[in-house]
């Protein structure tokens, strides 16, 4: 069975010990630990969620690839390199279910995102890390170069809102709380940017 992040959420945030990455079974359900009985209570508790870094690389890193190079990051492959590196470096200080991980994941993609388009406009810059050694993702086709085309023709922010939503598959509330705006902003943001997106790739 492969191991996968499933999508129920609840709050969470960096600063405690995670659980475990579920299985798919025979047919691609994601299936859920039996909540375990709490002896001391006589009650019974959800099993946590404890990611792993070579999963988590495995089903996201595509995604972040995408993510990177439709908001045409510089060097993307490298920039990915430092999101999983960071990703691995404090995972164990991660808490929150497979939701929280994604959104965790999609905000320090952005804040790498900020740092290469620092160092381009500084000067040019070799990044001296070695990212860790983990199994290499599928070949990404998340964004096609028509649509990057396409989404260039965006402001800035709404940009930022429809790659997030579409391309990170985020919800409007985590796009909302990466971006620091408010729920509704996020959607009116999408919608005039979905509005020029069609009339971008209509003559196309």
């Amino acid at each position: 069975m492969t191991p996968v992040a499933t999508e129920r959420r609840t709050a969470g945030a960096p600063g405690a010990t995670v659980t475990a990455l579920d299985d798919r079974d025979a047919t691609g359900v994601v299936r859920w630990p039996e909540a375990a009985p709490d002896r001391q209570r006589g009650t019974s508790r959800s099993a946590r969620f404890r990611p792993d870094a070579t999963v988590a690389y495995r089903e996201l890193a595509p995604v972040v690839l995408g993510y990177l190079r439709a908001r045409r990051v510089p060097d993307p492959e490298d920039v990915l390199g430092e999101v999983f590196l960071q990703v691995s470096r404090d995972l164990d200080r991660f808490t929150g279910d497979a939701t929280d991980l994604r959104r965790w994941i999609f905000t320090i993609a952005r804040n790498r995102m900020t740092d290469a388009f620092r160092r381009r406009a500084r000067r040019p810059q070799v990044v001296d890390r070695t990212p860790p050694v983990l199994v290499a993702p599928p070949a990404p086709e998340p964004v096609d170069d028509e649509l990057i085309a396409a989404l260039a023709e965006l402001g800035e922010d709404q940009r930022e809102v429809v790659v997030l939503r579409f391309v990170a598959d985020l919800s409007l509330e985590d796009v909302a709380a990466i971006t620091g705006r408010n729920v509704n902003a996020v959607k009116a943001m999408q919608h005039r940017a979905l509005a020029n997106l069609r009339q971008a790739l209509a003559p196309r």
